[in-house]
């Protein structure tokens, strides 16, 4: 079925097909992230000694230019901050913070030294000092220090196991947490007395600042027990001692209480925010704009379906909402990594290009209905892409080339499913996260 927007919508942008418009929506999301839009609001005042910045997290450079930029000329400010290769904005002038780039999703070397530089960095100071922390989703596997009794090799092989297992970011995190020397919060008292300010861009359901980066930062409330049962409900191999010294409790993580009173957290850009900017967007383009949720969790290709049913409704006319509409979500998903029958070669991708490929199999071709999915961070996955796209001849156009979509899913092959529709969403990084954005429009 043909479909002229146009002639529908006075304020939809002319010449756009409903793919270009999801693609606007996603972009408006991005850039209400940025830091440079966000971070102005929430500098506290240079104090009257040094200022040392410190981060981690795929924003963590552009974070620091816009800090760097904001704060004044004359005021000391020096630091490190650490972010994924590639994700450091080009810059004219020099910035006082130094960047420096390491591994992710799976943590390397480059992490492990500026970890430890951090640690060092932040002693000496005292209370006429500030310590300004800039974290943002990613940190955790970039701000890696292996706990007592583990290798880096050790880290890499328990980040992979998590990243394949199904388990939440939350979940993740814990583990996380307490099989480190920085994280959950030892990186604050490492800091000691010091005015310690915590600038985060969250990229977690909920804005929890003890989850996004693993919170280096802010006290944590769960344990070495919870830790350990989540080792055991994932099947995630451990050494022998380390469980031991979970078992033990000698692996805890710092505690809530009255000694981090001088320590402040501050949002600065946050999920909901981008996509109420989004649905501004298309509210201006004469679009109904319902955001379903932000802490949206659960198997990325069964969040899809569950999307598609509803996207279906809508367009019988028997649904919740009136078209024209679009549909926005976000929050992390996740994709489960299962075994493949024999003689099956396992593929590429990510949970957005997942949740694509679930959507197009839950809508079957339903026409008057397109779909978008895609990480704020540019980055899907492994992959060199932010997302996919959906429209009513996905399926169609993938069967004329032998493509078979639940075969991809199987598989976890978006990537080379959407490579050869020519359905991609490519980015590059976009130096901030806000986790995933998911839009479907309704026509």
């Amino acid at each position: 079925m043909d479909i002229n927007p146009t002639t529908m919508l006075p304020g939809w942008p002319v010449g756009k097909s409903p793919l270009d418009v999801l693609r606007q929506l996603y972009d408006r999301a991005v850039e209400r992230a940025l830091p440079g839009q966000a971070m102005a609001a929430w500098l506290p005042p240079a104090p009257r000694g040094r200022t040392v910045v410190i981060g981690a997290g795929k924003a963590a450079a552009s974070m620091a230019h816009a800090l760097d930029d904001l704060w004044p000329a004359d005021a000391p400010l020096s630091g490190l901050v650490v972010t994924r290769y590639h994700h450091t904005p080009a810059r004219q002038l020099a910035c006082r913070i130094e960047v420096v780039e390491a591994a992710h999703p799976v943590p390397d070397a480059a992490g492990l030294d500026a970890a430890e530089r951090m640690l060092n960095l932040v002693q000496g100071l005292g209370p006429d000092d500030l310590v300004v922390c800039l974290i943002s989703g990613g940190g955790s596997s970039l701000l890696t220090l292996p706990a007592q009794g583990l290798s880096l090799a050790d880290k890499q092989a328990i980040n992979r196991q998590l990243l394949e297992s199904g388990a939440n970011i939350t979940e993740m995190n814990c583990v996380r947490k307490h099989l480190s020397r920085i994280k959950g919060g030892r990186l604050a008292q490492a800091c000691g007395s010091t005015p310690l300010v915590t600038l985060a861009i969250s990229d977690v359901p909920g804005d929890d600042p003890s989850v996004i980066a693993s919170g280096p930062t802010v006290p944590d409330e769960s344990t070495c027990a919870d830790a350990l049962a989540l080792l055991e409900r994932y099947r995630i191999l451990v050494p022998s001692p380390v469980l031991d010294a979970l078992s033990r409790g000698e692996l805890e993580t710092p505690k809530p209480g009255p000694d981090w009173q001088h320590r402040r957290v501050h949002m600065v850009a946050t999920p909901m925010q981008s996509l109420q900017a989004a649905a501004d967007m298309a509210r201006g383009m004469g679009l109904a704009a319902h955001v379903l949720s932000d802490e949206i969790e659960g198997e990325s290709s069964e969040v899809a379906r569950v999307h598609a049913a509803l996207a279906r409704a809508v367009a019988r006319g028997d649904g919740p909402f009136k078209s024209p509409c679009v549909l926005l979500s976000g929050g992390e998903t996740t994709v489960t990594v299962k075994p493949l029958p024999q003689g099956w070669q396992r593929g590429q991708g990510g949970r957005a290009g997942e949740f694509c490929l679930g959507l197009a199999l839950g809508l079957q071709g339903q026409q008057r209905v397109w779909g978008l999915a895609a990480d704020t961070d540019g980055i899907d996955g492994m992959g060199l892409n932010a997302g996919a796209r959906v429209g009513p001849d996905t399926l169609a156009r993938a069967r004329s080339l032998g493509l078979k979509a639940p075969e991809a899913l199987a598989r976890n092959d978006a990537l080379g499913f959407f490579t050869a529709l020519d359905d991609l969403v490519v980015t590059g990084p976009t130096y901030t996260n806000v986790n995933d954005f998911r839009a479907i429009l309704i026509l």
